[in-house]
């Protein structure tokens, strides 16, 4: 494939992060829900994303719950001085593994303390708030006890910076009167480009944008559309959802996720290259 290069590097917080990180998600079982098929496999993987340059993971305790960041902590403790680990809190997993919100200072204040134990931390580096007022997608509803919450947690030095996740226009402009985020956290693929308005103010400002499932809610005719063009180009869909969001703004992080190195490498190579011109027209008419 050709096409100029991106810009690989952005700004987390107080750290430059390569743009191409890695998403610790798919190391728990299935559903996100109890331990891996293969641990081993699951080692392997993280410390060969931090071999060819991953500087940016993120996890979350509730992955699993806490599989993942003890996982991470296998495999990569004592930490490299440029690795920049972000985690999210504001969710619970019940017995059998449904989605729960737990939004109150107590909860928050435990699932912050559980992160650190279980990454083997002092403060963790990010600490994105993952909005549950639906389990669905973002909602709106106030995000402002919770946010007070970690910006405490912030002052007691327990967090160095803070993010927010799954949460509408709304509530960005509730969180910037309480706290100083460096990230956001969304929904946003080329199938669904709402945030499109979002992601340019925050590009102007220096704050990255982290979208998740670059190939979520795709129709059957986009999905088409989306094969059609990266067997033309002669990379996978996958491959080519990335290249997009890399190629939409130079604020976007991505962290796709695999418990595959074949499939790491996949993802990596992204970085290597950009969306050509004449493809992207077929792309921007997927968007719904």
């Amino acid at each position: 494939m050709t096409g100029l290069k991106n810009s690989k590097t952005f700004i987390l917080g107080d750290r430059e992060v390569n743009r191409m990180g890695y998403g610790a998600m798919q190391l728990a079982g299935p559903g996100v829900f109890g331990p891996p098929k293969d641990r081993d496999a699951a080692l392997a993987v993280l410390r060969e994303a931090v071999a060819c340059g991953v500087n940016h993971i993120d996890t979350s305790d509730f992955y699993g719950p806490h599989i993942t960041n003890q996982l991470i902590h296998e495999a990569l403790h004592p930490y490299r001085d440029d690795l920049t680990i972000v985690t999210k809190i504001g969710a619970r997993r019940d017995a059998e593994g449904g989605w729960l919100a737990a939004s109150t200072p107590e909860e928050l204040t435990q699932a912050v303390h559980d992160n650190l134990r279980n990454l083997g931390l002092e403060v963790l580096d990010v600490v994105n708030f993952r909005s549950m007022h639906s389990t669905m997608g973002p909602c709106e509803g106030s995000n402002a006890a919770a946010l007070d919450t970690l910006a405490e947690l912030q002052h007691q030095g327990l967090i160095r910076h803070i993010g927010i996740s799954n949460v509408t226009p709304t509530q960005v402009a509730e969180a910037r009167r309480i706290v100083k985020f460096v990230c956001v956290q969304n929904l946003y693929n080329i199938a669904h480009q709402h945030d499109n308005a979002l992601i340019d103010t925050l590009a102007e400002e220096g704050i990255a944008y982290v979208p998740f499932f670059p190939l979520g809610g795709f129709t059957p005719v986009q999905s088409s559309t989306l094969s059609s063009v990266a067997q033309g180009l002669g990379v996978t869909p996958k491959q080519l959802a990335l290249a997009w969001l890399l190629r939409r703004s130079p604020n976007i992080l991505l962290i796709p996720g695999t418990s595959s190195v074949a499939h790491l490498h996949e993802n990596l190579a992204v970085g290597e290259w950009a969306v050509p011109d004449e493809a992207l027209a077929a792309l921007n008419a997927i968007a719904d």
